[in-house]
């Protein structure tokens, strides 16, 4: 009796509710919800509880009930909010960060002194400690790179450097006794005390080996020339009695190298030129590694070729150890990229010429003239050596 009663309220609630809006979408809904109730008396589980009528929409009055019969495993919960909590106390602050600490110390790396320092002085080629290799970065003159590889060291790496060692192989058959030292050359060890072992080659006979220069040593395939350094110097000696030769002068290096130069100083006085002491005398700068090779391309691509009537490179030039200089006068300083496309920034009467010096790893100049020749500079004249 009570189910049908149910029923009939429901039924007159949708009528009501449908006559009032009139949407189809409210009739439609009144069907579903007789279905569900007829399903669920067929089944016999209808909740023979009336839910209130404002149930859903205010849900929080069935939390509060839930709130105050939950069991005792879920007292412990906070029943505010975090921002409504206290903040904790002095003590319990302090206990944390002495637990991060602890922790940060565990994760870290140990002390200075059980952390490894390379040697800070090279103590020979046969003591226990030696120094790391200039590219490990743990080493004291480490430099990071390189973070390009110039098309001219390429070429180096794969034409030049095969061709120097064919051209300079001199074949000695096996078994062949090499000629007794002469005057001017290092002379062997003859191993009658173990300290001669591994030990470097001795001075030539005579005395005097700082006179002689560094002795020529055969290209063998550990042993092939190549560029070490290209030093860049422009020198300005007007720049004492007026700045603005050193600004053009350390503005003209700067453009032409990529790298900030640093002022050079007049060593001694010269009376006749009015030169004095510690003046400012110009710029210079020097490269090494890709940059030093960059540079030497970009002269044998693009400024040398310019250069009208040009021989070359005079071939006797060089200081015994297989570095070789030229000169650029001011005309032709207008022929480097970077300072054609932006000419006008320069004055004309205050350009100034430039030095290049070209380091290489040979030991002689006929060494040093054989590597630039393979490189692209021309040579004139006759060689003194």
């Amino acid at each position: 009796m009570e189910i049908s009663n149910l029923l009939h309220v429901k039924s007159a609630t949708r009528a009501r509710n449908i006559s009032s809006k009139g949407h189809p979408y409210s009739t439609m809904a009144g069907a579903r919800e007789g279905t569900r109730l007829a399903r669920a008396m067929g089944q016999r589980r209808l909740n023979l509880r009336a839910t209130p009528s404002c149930a859903r929409r205010f849900a929080s009055t069935g939390v509060s009930e839930a709130a105050s019969n939950r069991p005792a495993d879920l007292a412990d919960l906070e029943s505010t909010t975090t921002f409504t909590a206290p903040a904790p106390d002095q003590q319990t602050v302090e206990a944390f960060g002495a637990v991060q600490k602890q922790s940060a110390k565990e994760r870290g790396l140990p002390g200075n002194r059980y952390q490894y320092h390379p040697p800070k002085y090279y103590r020979g080629p046969l003591h226990p400690v030696q120094m790391p290799p200039s590219s490990d970065p743990t080493a004291r003159d480490f430099v990071p790179g390189p973070f390009s590889f110039p098309r001219l060291k390429h070429t180096y790496d794969s034409t030049i450097a095969p061709d120097l060692l064919a051209l300079t192989y001199t074949h000695q058959p096996p078994g062949t006794v090499p000629p007794e030292s002469q005057k001017g050359t290092l002379r062997q060890w003859d191993g009658s005390s173990p300290y001669h072992k591994n030990r470097p080659n001795r001075g030539p006979r005579g005395g005097g080996s700082s006179r002689l220069g560094i002795l020529e040593r055969k290209i063998t395939w550990n042993n092939i020339p190549e560029i070490e350094a290209v030093t860049i110097n422009s020198y300005a000696p007007l720049s004492a009695t007026n700045k603005e030769y050193l600004h053009v002068a350390r503005a003209v290096v700067q453009a032409i190298s990529g790298m900030y130069p640093e002022v050079t100083t007049v060593k001694h006085h010269v009376i006749q030129w009015g030169v004095r002491k510690g003046d400012k005398a110009g710029a210079k700068v020097t490269l090494r590694g890709g940059a030093a090779y960059d540079f030497v391309d970009k002269l044998v691509t693009l400024v040398l070729p310019k250069i009208k009537d040009w021989p070359g490179i005079n071939a006797s030039t060089g200081d015994d150890a297989g570095n070789l200089a030229f000169g650029m006068k001011p005309a032709w300083m207008a022929y480097f990229p970077e300072i054609e496309f932006n000419y006008d920034m320069y004055p004309p009467k205050l350009m100034p010429g430039c030095d290049i010096f070209i380091h290489t790893t040979g030991t002689s100049d006929r060494q040093g003239r054989l590597l630039m020749e393979a490189l692209g500079f021309p040579f004139y004249g006759k060689p003194t050596h």
